[in-house]
Order: C-alpha cells, then structure tokens, then sequence
C-alpha cells in the first residue's frame, strides 16, 4: 500500500511539473515584453549595455530624457548613473515590466549610497591625513585634499530623483502640451509598435517623439530589420494581420523621419558597435530635430 501511494504521489508530481510546462510554453509578449529581456539579449556575464558605447555625454548629460519600451529599466538606469541626466523616465505597456523597472532601481540606489557612504569615509580619510603631514607635504598635497573636501561638500542627487518609470501605451497616450524632452531612446522597440498598429501606429510614433523633442532634441533609434518581423509576426491574430498590410519597412524609416515626420539630420553610429558580442546587432540611428 505504501509502495503504491507513493507511486501515485510521483504520478501526481509528474503531472503537475508537465501542466506547468504547458503553461508556461502558452505565455506570449505580444509587445515585446519579455521577461528579462536585457539578460537574454546582452548575457549575464555583460557589465552594462554594449549600446551604451555609442552614446555621447552632450546628448543626455544634464538633460531630460525619455526612453520609450524601458522594459526592466535596465538601460534606464544605466544611462541615468553613467550620463547624469536631469531626469529620465522610461514608460512600457507591460505594468509587470514597470514593477520589475522599480525593483531594479531600489536595487541600484541602495547600491549607490553604499558607494557614496564608502566615498565620504575614504575622502575623510583623505582630509585626516593631510591636516597631519609637515607643512610642506600638506603644501604638495593642497589641490587634491582641497579637491576632495569639494567633492564631499557638494551633495549627488539619489538615483530615484533622477529615475522614474511609467506604465503606458506610447501610441495611445496623450501627453501634456508643456512637455519636452531633449532626448528620446526608442531602441528595439519600432517593431512591437509596427507589428500591433501597424503603419499607422508606426507614423504615431514617429510624429508623437518629434513632438515632444524640444528644438535641437535628439532620436536615438534602434530599428528592428525586416528579418526580425518575419521571426515574430506569428505571435497573435492582430500582428498576423498587420504583418501582411505593412508598406512601410524599416529601410525606410530614415527616409520617413527626415522627409514626412522632420528631422533635421541623421547620423548612423552603428559602427561603434562592431565586434560587440550582444544580441543588439541592429543598427542605430540619431535623428536632430
């Protein structure tokens, strides 16, 4: 009797453990929204996002910025901490996403005040041990310790002040008319908004960005190749549809952006990226308005 209880208990486990395979075979993204998708796409052995390469100081330092289809936040909060931005807001349709998004910035601030804590100690150190050397060794030393007492007076901004996030349909989503920023990240993430509302969603986009760039603001946008609808059209009935109605593909966009939406100037920063063992091979565009 215990021998066939126990076998039945196996049996029940083995069920079990096939249904939840099941289940988690039927869990679709529609919209890209993948869990874990920066780990998937860069590796877990990866630092930080090899984009992060190609993007220069002047285009967020200081700035407010917009990052649309964030996702986990992962490149978000890498572009606030590396770039010091002003502020930086990063928006996706998946709520999930956006939980996932604050949990790895409480994870990131409380590792920044970890560090700062460790920066005033050893920059006090430092204070210590110049106010005790002779005076010409503290005389050698008095740009450097002056420097440090600088650095440990003037306070950094947390890490949360700077990040924030919001669940959102881009697409669909009125913004308020004072609204700027002065720059937008759209990176692997034209294709989701293609393939669900088709050409006209896609022009949406481009337009709603233009819009909300300040005079001067920049685009920088990573297009999906049509290789990569071809991978994906499948996913449900509407992108199915759409995939077979789309005129406009993504060899276009660059035509699209400077002629229709009104960008100024592009310039392709691709090459940057050469040789980086990621999955983002696809090429990214900056666009001036």
């Amino acid at each position: 009797m215990e021998e066939e209880k126990k076998s039945k208990d196996e049996e029940r486990r083995c069920a079990e453990g096939v249904q939840k395979q099941k289940r988690k075979r039927k869990e679709i993204f529609p919209f890209g929204n993948y869990r874990n998708y920066y780990g998937y796409r860069i590796g877990q052995d990866m630092e930080e996002d090899p984009r992060l390469k190609v993007m220069k100081k002047e285009w967020l330092e200081g700035k407010d910025c917009l990052d649309i289809g964030c996702n986990n936040g992962s490149i978000t909060i890498q572009i606030a901490r590396k770039f010091h931005c002003k502020s930086i807001l990063g928006v996706d349709i998946d709520s999930n996403r956006i939980e996932d998004a604050y949990w790895h910035l409480r994870k990131f601030a409380k590792m920044d005040e970890f560090e700062k804590k460790q920066g005033r100690t050893s920059r006090s150190k430092v204070s210590e041990d110049a106010n005790g050397l002779g005076n010409n060794a503290a005389a050698s030393s008095d740009d450097e310790t002056k420097q440090s007492l600088r650095s440990c007076s003037s306070e950094e901004r947390d890490l949360s002040d700077i990040v924030s996030f919001q669940q959102e349909n881009f697409v669909q989503s009125r913004h308020p008319q004072e609204k700027h920023y002065d720059t937008i990240l759209c990176l692997s993430v034209s294709k989701w908004i293609h393939l669900n509302w088709g050409d006209d969603g896609l022009i949406t986009l481009f337009t709603k960005i233009w819009r909300l760039l300040n005079p001067g603001g920049i685009l920088v946008l990573e297009p999906q190749p049509w290789k990569s609808y071809q991978n994906n059209y499948r996913i449900s009935e509407t992108t199915t549809e759409n995939y077979k109605k789309i005129s406009f593909r993504p060899a276009w966009f660059q035509e699209i952006l400077l002629d229709k939406i009104g960008f100024r100037t592009v310039e392709d920063v691709t090459s940057s990226l050469s040789g980086t063992k990621s999955g983002f091979n696809r090429p990214i565009l900056v666009f001036r308005k």
